[in-house]
């Protein structure tokens, strides 16, 4: 059955935890151009982390978009949240 980002809960299983931006949760699959753009958007609908792994998830997908040639606007995750309260 296949989850919001496309993948099959057994294939989302079968990725390593480096391939998530939030890997402990293994939140946001970071396996090509358009799941990286997805993590992004999505960014702020993800709960129960912290600043710190946040940060950490905002580097592992900066990282990514620049492996599949994703410009990304903002410099930081805090940015997402202003753009989308200015309705951006």
């Amino acid at each position: 059955m296949p989850t919001s980002s496309g993948l099959s809960t057994a294939e989302k299983d079968r990725l390593p935890a480096s391939q998530f931006a939030f890997p402990k949760e293994r939140k946001e699959p970071l396996i090509d151009a358009s799941h990286v753009r997805n993590a992004i958007a999505r960014f702020d609908q993800v709960e129960g982390v912290s600043d710190r792994e946040r940060d950490e998830a905002w580097e592992r997908i900066t990282t990514a978009a620049r492996k599949f040639g994703i410009a990304v606007e903002a410099n930081n995750w805090r940015e997402l949240f202003v753009r989308k309260q200015q309705g951006h």
